[in-house]
């Protein structure tokens, strides 16, 4: 389909066209690519791959996959123009708890639970619900205008995937870094699961903060017969182990190792000293419930505590609680040990408290810090060998402050609970063991994987390490520094090359969006309004930084004006180039003009063409996507259209045809990244000898005129 320049450019008519014949061409697989030598190859390799952070199957894609993709597309669509056989390989991940409450939801609209489908029941109901939602999200991944090889797509649950999975915990198991044991962990009564810290909302609520007496039995007088602890969660005195303070704290010198009476229990404990005490906190003394809270757990194994479980799974009262509160739910102990206290005239008083409280992304539950037996990975030897490859820039970090991030958190990292108490998920391989494993602990190891590792295939040898992935900061230790000792584990090298976290996309009030805010912007709504190119303009537009954006759909407005104006300028350049029969005779006669034959119009806007493949050049090197959209924009639309275009209609010398259609060219080859419809459309209408899509035409060379 023809450019048609008598009417104004129309998105919906060629977008979805223009996609399916780029699809159809076979160029988005790598193996169908044309050889040719690979442009300023900067290393030894003809390859640049991308992996697709696989968005979550559990419903639809936000406008953080849309940013994070088309960034990605920019870069394979450069590249593959420049020479290399490019893979955007694309997939999605099975989302563990998240996918298990969204079908758990649905189940709840008939009035049923899993454990009424039971285990098989419920996993075939999964299946189906996976098989609908991860079709859908594919279709909405190519809406983006995404080149990625779909022959290659990947789910973390298809059979080779789960192979990968069992293969790498059977390894970490049989060289002992897998082990079971019980630490402190999120847990979700309502989902009845630990989950992980990226799965836990932290927010600003107003609550109460309690101070209690204990009694001191060494106590000389009446004056100092007690000590006086604060705490948000009073119920949980109930499995203290100690009072701790810190040990520089001289309002405490003196008590520091007599012995108290637990109020209500009447458990003797020790007053302790440890570091970890904040004495800006409460009194600067604070109870040890070492089953219950994680820092109290970490001072109670090197104090050698007892740590007493008095709250179970499903936030019930055991029987370690006491007779007063045995059988209760949280709510109803807080107030009778509440009670109790103003009764034995221990609680000093209560003040209002603004605290963060953990709950659950899912449901909203408030997560009870739990000693739970699971399993886990010890870190201690990957996070080792992860830092040395850090710092031996084995990795390169854009933005660079993400390699000291990444430093800071290999170095205070604590073993991995990657076990999960839920049917969704790849089962713990390991006889009689109901668990499944983290989401994340699959999803580590994406780039090999997906791939084909653990067998060892033509594709890992050829696209193995990939070039560059990208991600939003708030997975980048859950996801990406896991990806790499994942990588440095099983194959010997880093996965990736690069490290990009891309800016987060906020609301115009600067909120993150949210469903229950109402503030969510859908990409499929903003390409149904503007086109899918506007939305890209858009999106690139606002990314001029790794700072977080606040959502402007002005850019999109600007976008689809720049898509009118790139028309509107092709339209009056084919009417001027009546004497031009192919770009390879355009070019030669460029090249081979006599510089007098040329405008000082036409000399300035080869010099600036010049210029601006060498600036789009710099900024894409350096992942500056905005900086080079702007850059471009400038140019074509003030330097080309505002003074060339122009001047041509007043001043046109004897090459001036041949440098219209020139620049017009060069210009929609730079532009062809960032809007690949509007430039594959028009593009059709160049004369060309050798018709090719632009998809891969040859980048621009910054020393050629």
């Amino acid at each position: 389909m023809k450019p048609d320049f008598s009417k104004p450019y129309d998105p919906k008519v060629v977008e979805a066209d223009m996609y399916r014949r780029e699809m159809e061409s076979g160029f988005f697989n790598p193996d169908w690519l044309p050889k040719r030598s690979v442009m300023r190859k900067s290393s030894g390799r003809s390859t640049y791959t991308i992996t697709m952070a696989p968005p979550n199957i559990t419903g639809h894609i936000h406008m953080g996959h849309a940013l994070e993709n088309v960034l990605s597309d920019i870069l394979i669509r450069k590249r593959r123009m420049e020479g290399y056989k490019t893979l955007f390989l694309p997939g999605k991940d099975h989302a563990g708890i998240a996918a298990q409450y969204v079908v758990e939801r649905e189940l709840r609209k008939e009035n049923k639970t899993r454990f009424d489908l039971g285990k098989e029941k419920f996993l075939e109901r999964m299946r189906e619900w996976m098989e609908k939602n991860g079709d859908a999200i594919d279709h909405e991944l190519a809406a983006l205008g995404l080149s990625c090889d779909w022959s290659r797509k990947r789910f973390t649950m298809d059979e080779p995937y789960r192979e990968a999975v069992k293969t790498a915990f059977e390894y970490y198991h049989k060289k002992g870094l897998i082990y079971r044991g019980k630490r402190i962990v999120n847990w979700c009564v309502r989902c009845q699961t630990s989950i992980s810290d990226l799965e836990v909302i932290h927010t600003e609520e107003q609550g109460s903060l309690w101070y209690i007496r204990y009694p001191i039995l060494e106590a000389r007088g009446k004056d100092d017969g007690f000590i006086t602890v604060a705490t948000t969660r009073p119920e949980t005195m109930l499995g203290d182990a100690a009072v701790a303070v810190n040990p520089k704290d001289q309002r405490y010198k003196s008590l520091m190792g007599k012995r108290i009476m637990l109020p209500i229990q009447e458990r003797v404990f020790p007053i302790i000293a440890d570091a970890a005490v904040d004495p800006q906190f409460g009194t600067g003394a604070i109870k040890v419930t070492p089953a219950h809270d994680a820092l109290d757990f970490e001072i109670a194994e090197r104090h050698n505590l007892p740590s007493l479980k008095i709250i179970n799974e499903q936030g019930i009262m055991t029987e370690e609680a006491g007779l007063l509160c045995v059988g209760l739910k949280i709510s109803e102990c807080r107030k009778r040990v509440l009670q109790k206290l103003k009764d034995l005239n221990l609680l000093e008083r209560e003040e209002p408290y603004t605290h963060n409280v953990g709950r659950c992304e899912r449901c909203q539950t408030i997560i009870d810090p739990l000693l739970s037996e699971q399993w886990f990975l010890s870190m201690r030897e990957l996070a080792e060998k992860t830092a040395r490859a850090i710092k031996q820039n084995h990795i390169i970090f854009i933005p660079p402050q993400r390699k000291r991030i990444a430093l800071a958190w290999l170095k205070q990292v604590k073993d991995w609970n990657i076990s999960r108490q839920l049917w969704w998920g790849h089962p713990v391989p390991l006889p009689r063991e109901t668990d499944v494993l983290d989401t994340w602990f699959s999803s580590a190891l994406w780039p090999f994987a997906t791939l084909g590792w653990p067998k060892k295939t033509k594709e890992t040898k050829k696209f193995y390490p990939t070039n560059l992935i990208s991600s939003g900061r708030d997975i980048f230790s859950l996801w990406i520094i896991r990806m790499i000792f994942s990588g440095i584990e099983f194959t010997g090298s880093v996965p990736f090359r690069t490290v990009y976290t891309h800016a987060t996309i906020l609301d115009a009030k600067g909120r993150k969006m949210s469903k229950s805010i109402g503030n969510v912007v859908n990409p499929m709504d903003m390409t149904e309004k503007y086109g899918v190119d506007a939305l890209r303009f858009g999106l690139v537009w606002q990314a001029s930084s790794t700072q977080d954006i606040h959502w402007d759909e002005g850019s999109l407005v600007a976008g689809k004006k720049f898509l009118n104006k790139i028309w509107n300028a092709s339209r009056f350049v084919f009417t001027q180039n009546g004497i031009i029969k192919n770009q390879e005779t355009m070019t030669k006669q460029i090249s081979n003009a006599k510089l007098q034959k040329f405008t000082k119009y036409d000399k300035q806007i080869l010099k600036e063409l010049k210029n601006i493949i060498k600036i789009t050049d710099k900024h894409l090197e350096k992942y500056e996507f905005g900086q080079a959209l702007r850059e471009l924009y400038d140019f074509f639309w003030h330097q080309f259209c505002g003074i060339y275009v122009e001047a041509t209609k007043k001043d046109a010398g004897p090459e001036t045809p041949a440098v219209l259609l020139h620049a017009l060219a060069t210009s929609l080859k730079l532009l062809h990244p960032f809007l690949p419809f509007i430039t594959e459309h028009i593009w059709e209408t160049l004369p060309l000898k050798n018709k090719k899509l632009l998809l891969i035409e040859e980048w621009p060379n910054r020393s050629k005129k």
